[in-house]
């Protein structure tokens, strides 16, 4: 059971003391008398709450709270909504060990013969042994004759611990072939490289340096077994107007290729040759990825297709009769004659309309109908844009965001395009996969967000399904909840590992159930429920005017706050401003975060914010964990005068406000998606000495994105932060270094969110006022 820290999670110390005298007047508040993610450590604060040797880790899932109301009407007094991010596949630091592996032979695992909940530690044998009662549904099965064991004298099995599946939170079963499409055993899966080769690819050296990249990168495809070769098989594609597949069968002297210029009717012109062995057909695939960026550096093709490129990914894998990844390479608007044609959309008039909605949709229905297709396939699309205008990421993002696939956007692309693909070939991978949510009596799972397709209203399927994605789940209650029996939720997962075994991943949790709202309060964990609210506000934006998915967050937390005042907060802070905000141990931070989830480029874009940008940045929340939203919303600033070399800890962080840098010292911000390093202009010689290898502020090169590796401890353990920072997120963070003035400052100055920002974004202590008017008038 995992039982160190939370990640990302801030530990609530004791609330300040209530002032004895009247507060100061709202436009006096002090800054620093507010509640601020900073102030706090970032430790797991329920660990007296969950029993993590019989529930998964937090790695695996995070609820919005670990106390659930008994019933519906309490749930909807505290507004507070119910729900759990589940990661199913997180990776795992090196001293944590995997979920073991359980085989119960032909007869598969053992289940409930009601609800079909999977053997758990929450199953409670009976009757010698001989029957268990389900703990989700009441149920009593029988139990298998092979699987039958004595109980001692607590009612326990006697192999309840030589069992992960009776004793462990996170396990997997080896899947009959039962659980295989059609009763087939699965062939193992293919990866399929399509490239554009259009003139704009090759222009900005894009071709030449994904087939540089290539041939690196295919000695590290993903595999069960470190010492074994990956038996995943590849194939590549080129294409403009129309495609080019290439036959690189092993006893070939060169590859060949074969056009398809008939995009509308796609078909792939071979099939031996195609899809290959990489250590067989090692020479030919090297001499291939040598070849193209020199059969098409004269090329004068600006134009280019995506929808048949994405279909003939998809022919091929069902030629083979397997599951797979098309990893797409495209850098333009695909206006080519082409099933799935696309024309500019690109209005900035329609911001801040009703119907700015619109250009959050896709402009045609052909991706949806193709990504249907690609699930029933197992067909996973991954897809790396390299635009230098307007290509539609509403549109083109589709497929991957229904197939659990990913979408990268580069401008500058070098450094994080190789960093990004490298960690996505190897990244693992199950593929073909298909989720479903079991909950105990009384509650539900009602709704579902993130990257996957849904078909009925309780599998989630995901063609392929990696270590970074989550699935967010809501739950609203059906009957009254027991605060004896708590409420169970069971995570099952049937997918295809990398080397082509059926397998099931199980996560259980059990939570607390509560008649008091003080202890549904105590028992919430603000990160997620900030997760949740995200993901909930920009998947309205598709239904939704903007300003009425911001007006009803800031309606719903002001609920949450205002139901806590009025039935939780000690009578004596009646009269009092801020007093019941600062009380509310664990949702004290509502406010600050709930601030910088308003100023997000989604919610309230700048003026130089593409509609590309918004796109991108909307399908990358939909599957963030709690630690990466947590960042995301809210960067991490810390002062590097302050490191401490001797030590492993970081630096105290500073709240993210300009009025906390100070001119003399050098800061680091990290967002996820970027790492800024702020020079003051009287930075201590010394500090930049160690970290830039100069004493001299004005010889700081600003277009660096790595630092010097100097001879001393203090850059020694910078980097080492850099990289441990990038090491903890999915995307590669490019690193930035900003000087006062510069240009960059702007950009840098956005991710200060306590501050008022340029798009109208308040300042959180400006909206903190207007969250206590909001309460008041709810109140009064």
């Amino acid at each position: 059971g995992y039982t160190g820290p939370y990640p990302g999670q801030p530990n609530y110390g004791a609330p300040p003391a209530a002032p004895a005298a009247a507060p100061p007047a709202l436009k006096r508040l002090d800054p620093d008398s507010i509640p601020s993610p900073v102030m706090v450590h970032h430790t797991f604060s329920h660990t007296s709450l969950v029993d993590f040797s019989r529930n998964a880790s937090p790695r695996y899932i995070r609820c919005t709270a670990y106390s659930i109301p008994c019933n519906s009407d309490m749930a909807k007094q505290s507004q507070v909504p119910l729900a759990a991010v589940i990661k199913p596949l997180a990776p795992l630091p090196p001293d944590e060990t995997p979920p073991y592996l359980v085989d119960h032979g032909e007869s598969g695992p053992i289940r409930c013969n009601r609800c079909k909940a999977y053997m758990c530690p929450y199953m409670q044998f009976i009757e010698g042994g001989r029957r268990f009662q389900c703990g989700f549904c009441s149920c009593v099965t029988e139990v298998p004759p092979h699987y039958f064991q004595h109980l001692d004298h607590t009612g326990k099995r006697v192999d309840c611990y030589d069992r992960p599946e009776l004793s462990m939170g996170s396990y997997e079963f080896t899947a009959t072939v039962d659980y295989c499409k059609n009763n087939k055993i699965p062939q193992p899966p293919a990866f399929i490289f399509l490239i554009d080769v259009s003139y704009n690819a090759v222009k900005n050296g894009m071709v030449g340096i994904i087939c540089q990249e290539l041939k690196t990168l295919l000695d590290y495809l993903p595999r069960e077994n470190p010492d074994m070769e990956s038996n995943i098989r590849v194939g590549f594609v080129t294409y403009n107007k129309v495609l080019h597949f290439y036959n690189v069968k092993a006893s070939l002297a060169q590859p060949q290729m074969m056009v398809v210029s008939d995009v509308a009717d796609m078909f792939v012109p071979l099939l031996d040759g195609f899809l290959v062995n990489v250590s067989e057909s090692r020479v030919v695939i090297e001499s291939l990825l040598d070849q193209i960026p020199e059969m098409f550096a004269d090329t004068r093709e600006t134009e280019s297709v995506f929808g048949p490129v994405i279909q003939a990914g998809l022919e091929a894998l069902k030629a083979a009769d397997c599951a797979g990844k098309l990893f797409v390479f495209h850098s333009s608007l695909p206006i080519a004659e082409a099933p799935g044609k696309l024309k500019n959309r690109e209005d900035k008039k329609l911001v801040g309309t009703d119907k700015e909605k619109s250009l959050f949709q896709p402009q045609v229905s052909f991706y949806n109908t193709l990504a249907k297709e690609c699930v029933a396939q197992g067909c996973c699309v991954d897809l790396f844009l390299f635009p230098n205008q307007y290509v539609d990421v509403a549109t083109l993002g589709v497929v991957p965001t229904s197939t659990g696939g990913s979408i990268y956007k580069y401008t500058y692309f070098q450094e994080r395009f190789l960093n990004d693909l490298r960690r996505d070939v190897q990244k693992q991978v199950g593929f073909d996969a298909l989720m479903r949510v079991r909950t105990s009596t009384g509650i539900r799972a009602t709704d579902f967000f993130g990257s996957f397709y849904m078909s009925n209203t309780t599998d989630v399927e995901l063609a392929g399904l990696d270590c970074d994605k989550t699935v967010t789940v809501e739950f609203r209650h059906d009957d009254k909840l027991s605060e004896e029996t708590g409420a169970l939720m069971q995570c099952a997962v049937l997918y295809t590992s990398c080397s082509g075994q059926r397998r099931l991943r199980i996560h259980n949790m059990a939570v607390n159930c509560c008649s008091q709202l003080a202890d549904l309060y105590r028992n919430c964990e603000t990160d997620t429920i900030i997760n949740f609210f995200a993901k909930y506000a920009y998947r309205s934006v598709l239904g939704s005017p903007i300003k009425n998915v911001r007006d009803s967050l800031v309606n719903q937390c002001a609920q949450i706050l205002a139901c806590y005042r009025k039935n939780c907060a000690s009578p004596s802070s009646a009269g009092q401003c801020f007093c019941h905000i600062l009380q509310l141990q664990c949702m004290k931070l509502l406010p600050v975060y709930l601030n910088c989830m308003l100023k997000s480029d989604v919610l309230q874009p700048g003026a130089d914010v593409s509609l590309d940008d918004r796109a991108y940045l909307r399908q990358l929340v939909s599957t963030l964990d709690v630690s990466e939203s947590h960042v995301f919303f809210y960067p991490r600033l810390l002062p590097l005068q302050k490191l401490d070399v001797m030590s492993m800890s970081l630096p105290v962080a500073v709240r993210n406000s300009e009025e906390r840098l100070s001119r003399g010292g050098v800061y680091l911000l990290e967002n996820g998606l970027n790492i800024f390093l702020w020079v003051g202009v009287n930075a201590q010689q010394e500090l930049l000495q160690n970290i830039f290898g100069t004493p001299a502020f004005g010889q700081i090169d600003p277009n660096m994105t790595s630092l010097p590796a100097l001879d001393n401890p203090f850059s020694k353990r910078l980097r080492e932060i850099i990289e441990s920072f990038r090491a903890q997120r999915s995307r590669y963070m490019k690193l930035m270094v900003v000087k006062p003035e510069d240009k960059l400052e702007l950009i840098f100055k956005h991710f200060l969110v306590e501050d008022k920002s340029n798009n109208g974004g308040a300042s959180y202590v400006d909206f903190l006022c207007h969250m206590h008017k909001e309460i008041r008038q709810l109140l009064s």
